[in-house]
């Protein structure tokens, strides 16, 4: 791998009191191929790596920050969990107890803050417009046998929705239904590469407190299942908006062994629902890539 000495900070990303998290790769950016940017997850054993350009002072407030994200796929359009690593290690190499600047990825320019506490960050950032829509009887067809989701465990609320990406959100009876699903990954796969899915997003319906479990299923970016993931979270914020919830917090990795939890705040706009995400993260250690 080119690129001179790189360095690569690894972040738990949405920790849940403490521990947990999703271990994400982070590292300034640097000249590399698209191909090598695929190659540092997989050298780290880490589902993604943002990598990080900062410029100079934006008229939004603090740094531009320019974010890249990937997978051993390929380049992710956007990715909530590496945004709040991404916070937590600049936050970090900053020091003080507050950070804040303008982010960038993939066109799109949001603002995104943290605040110091102990070895922790608490990281929050603007999410993207949310595009939700009612699923399709092929799209229902091809996805929830895949997952070994039934009739009688589905609960009503299915959704299509989009950050960037399309995603089915795909809502469950209860959160022992969520824990015993196990999916046919490969045929997963295959329904999602055709009908250009990044993954499907099932969760157990909110409590009244706005709690929710959930579980991300990605094998088509090459994430069997997700630890953490904050922009599926975001489309769900603005689904429940719609239902009178403005707050939720959501639990996931419980299934692979890393405790995750990622909080949203939904408000109404006159253009949609505006979500904010927000996770807690921790920098562990850097590491030399070879």
């Amino acid at each position: 791998m080119g690129g001179g000495d790189l360095r690569a900070a690894i972040v738990r990303a949405c920790l849940r009191g403490g521990s947990g998290g999703s271990p994400t790769a982070v590292l300034d950016d640097a000249p590399l191929s698209d191909g090598e940017c695929r190659r540092v997850p997989v050298l780290l054993g880490t589902s993604h790596a943002v990598f990080v350009s900062v410029n100079a002072s934006h008229p939004g407030g603090g740094p531009g920050v320019s974010l890249r994200f990937f997978t051993a796929e390929g380049e992710l359009p956007a990715c909530g969990h590496g945004t709040v690593a991404a916070l937590a290690f600049l936050a970090g190499r900053a020091g003080g107890e507050e950070y804040r600047a303008t982010l960038r990825a993939s066109g799109r320019t949001f603002a995104g803050w943290s605040v110091r506490e102990g070895a922790q960050v608490h990281a929050r950032f603007e999410a993207g417009p949310v595009d939700l829509r009612e699923p399709t009887g092929t799209e229902c067809d091809l996805v929830l046998p895949a997952l070994g989701v039934t009739p009688d465990t589905l609960a009503p609320g299915i959704r299509v929705a989009s950050v960037g990406r399309l995603r089915l959100l795909v809502p469950l009876s209860s959160p022992a239904t969520l824990a015993a699903l196990a999916p046919d990954l490969e045929r997963l796969r295959a329904a999602c590469d055709r009908l250009g899915f990044l993954g499907c997003y099932v969760y157990s319906v909110p409590t009244s407190t706005g709690r929710v479990a959930a579980r991300m299923f990605a094998p088509s970016i090459g994430v069997p299942e997700d630890i953490a993931n904050a922009n599926s979270t975001a489309c769900l914020a603005a689904h429940l908006a719609g239902r009178g919830f403005t707050d939720i917090a959501v639990d996931m990795g419980d299934a692979l062994g890393s405790p995750s939890t990622i909080t949203a705040t939904a408000r109404w706009s006159p253009s949609g629902p505006l979500v904010r995400l927000g996770g807690a993260a921790e920098v562990t250690r850097v590491v030399r890539l070879p």
